[in-house]
């Protein structure tokens, strides 16, 4: 089946399995598409947090961080997000550290506006000393000596014993600790002037999912092309751990946990306090 070519819409999101497994029916015309056809852009998820400051793109993927300083422009779609419990970012360094490394010495981070960022300083109810680099190049930076400490995402934390590293704390378990909710992460939004074909593309994301799910043979050539880790066993991983029944539709316990995310963020100065609803009223 194939999307008409009426409305050509920008989509942006990560190389990442999770969202290469959302979005391969729906750029590869499995599905119906009604009205739309899009320009697919690859990029880290972090570039594409900065590329919102300037509404870049229609559809993005962005980091849940990212999400609450841009209400203005984009609402989030209730499909495509990376949101459970077990998958949170992780605190990691040379063995032999401790915590205790996160006062002296400045850390990496994989952005300063994902969310993985957000949850350090939450952790340390501070905004502490991070220095924000690609997230496929924070562990050996770390192995290296380099950085005392880093924040790794994605499949990081499948891979981080490859570097003889150590995992000081897992930042998805004190969340779900602190608040016996899932930790989320980040989600797919769009623009609020896109109007109704908002509901239109949340409708052909569901759509793309379940045809992954229906037939996850179809997928897996362009999934492991994209993929920093080849090894199809840390990316289906990588799937099972980032996709599931909140990423083909929020549930309420998805959405109150973004909403407590943003209220402590706001609580601690480390997101503005905008009046736009997270969704849009499509």
């Amino acid at each position: 089946m194939h999307c008409l070519n009426m409305n050509k819409r920008t989509l942006a999101y990560s190389p990442c399995p999770n969202d290469t497994f959302i979005f391969y029916a729906m750029i590869h015309q499995e599905i119906a598409c009604p009205n739309l056809q899009f320009d697919v852009i690859h990029a880290d998820v972090e570039q594409l947090n900065q590329a919102a400051r300037q509404a870049t793109y229609d559809i993005t993927k962005l980091s849940f961080h990212a999400v609450g300083h841009l209400l203005k422009d984009y609402a989030l779609l209730r499909t495509g997000a990376a949101l459970g419990r077990n998958c949170g970012p992780l605190i990691v360094a040379q063995k032999g550290k401790d915590l205790s490394v996160l006062s002296r010495s400045s850390i990496a981070v994989p952005g300063i506006w994902t969310t993985a960022n957000l949850l350090l300083g939450l952790y340390l109810n501070s905004t502490p000393p991070v220095v924000p680099m690609s997230f496929d190049t924070i562990m050996p930076a770390i192995q290296k000596g380099e950085y005392a400490a880093g924040v790794i995402i994605h499949e990081g934390r499948f891979t981080y014993n490859q570097y003889d590293l150590t995992c000081l704390l897992d930042l998805g378990q004190w969340w779900e600790e602190e608040t016996g909710l899932p930790v989320p992460l980040g989600g797919i939004a769009s623009k609020r002037n896109l109007g109704y074909l908002n509901n239109v593309i949340e409708n052909c994301i569901m759509a793309s999912i379940d045809f992954a799910y229906q037939f996850p043979h179809k997928a897996s050539a362009y999934i492991q092309q994209h993929a920093q880790e080849t090894s199809m066993d840390v990316i289906q991983k990588h799937i099972d751990l980032y996709v599931n029944d909140d990423t083909r539709y929020l549930s309420e316990t998805g959405v109150l946990a973004i909403e407590t995310l943003f209220e402590r963020a706001r609580r601690f100065g480390l997101m503005p306090d905008l009046s736009e609803n997270l969704f849009d009223g499509f």
